[in-house]
């Protein structure tokens, strides 16, 4: 097989959570461009997936927009009807959506501690639950968790966010092995400091980014195509031997 028919998602479906922007957004591009059809999670902001679909018109794929706040009890059952209503089954799911509080430890409230737990953590596990049965009928499947450079390098205002990310690590490594035999990868993309609307308030002090790329190695902030190419190879045939993996794509900062 060459290297182009690796990279050849066609006939495929990916389900990207928080697809319609940032570092899902390019991952969203990644795929669809290879040929996959792409479902595009989002929570809140219509215009800005709907524009993302409307990006991805020009690759001839399908595509579907799912509205639904992944901090909701009741993720797999809503995945689960969105599928069948809309026949879009996922053969390969990248669980992008996150949230995150930036606040001192002792200043973290319950409600604020169950919206980073449940949607980086929770929804992860249902929505895996979800899309499993499916790629085992199949024989193939591609899970892949959006982490962060804090599973290593935790940030002093954001502990929680931090330890979710790392509890992702652990559910990665756990799976990996389980799922293997059924012909399903799952592995980990921990981002470090990437150039997306999330960042831009504390990337817009000069004195604050200054410091921030003092401590990357390669000296500059990622875009995030730098997420979207190894997501590509990690939710194809050229990542077909790598399951169980943790990939920091930090210009070095995780050390």
């Amino acid at each position: 097989m060459s290297i182009n028919q690796l990279f050849n998602l066609t006939g495929k479906t990916a389900l990207v959570t928080g697809g319609g922007q940032g570092i899902g957004k390019a991952i969203v591009h990644a795929l669809a461009e290879n040929g996959a059809n792409v479902v595009i999670n989002y929570r809140s902001n219509h215009p800005l997936a709907e524009q993302t679909a409307s990006e991805i018109e020009v690759y001839g794929n399908k595509s579907w927009l799912w509205p639904f706040d992944l901090e909701s009890e009741h993720v797999l059952e809503a995945y689960r009807d969105f599928a069948d209503t809309h026949r879009c089954h996922a053969d390969i799911l990248v669980a992008n959506a996150s949230v995150q509080i930036r606040k001192r430890w002792d200043q973290i409230n319950n409600i604020e501690f169950a919206q980073q737990i449940n949607v980086n953590l929770r929804s992860t596990l249902q929505l895996i639950q979800g899309v499993v049965p499916y790629m085992q009928q199949q024989g193939w499947g591609r899970i892949l968790t959006i982490g962060s450079v804090q599973q290593v390098r935790p940030h002093s205002q954001m502990c929680v966010y931090a330890a979710s990310k790392s509890a992702l690590v652990n559910l990665v490594k756990n799976l990996a092995p389980q799922l293997a035999p059924l012909g399903i990868t799952v592995n980990n993309l921990a981002p470090g400091v990437i150039g997306t609307s999330r960042n831009d308030e504390a990337l817009a002090d000069p004195e604050y980014k200054k410091l921030i790329q003092a401590k990357i190695p390669v000296g500059y902030i990622a875009q995030p195509e730098d997420c979207a190419a190894l997501a590509l190879l990690l939710c194809t045939d050229a990542g077909r031997y790598i399951t169980g993996a943790d990939y920091l794509v930090d210009g070095g900062m995780g050390g």
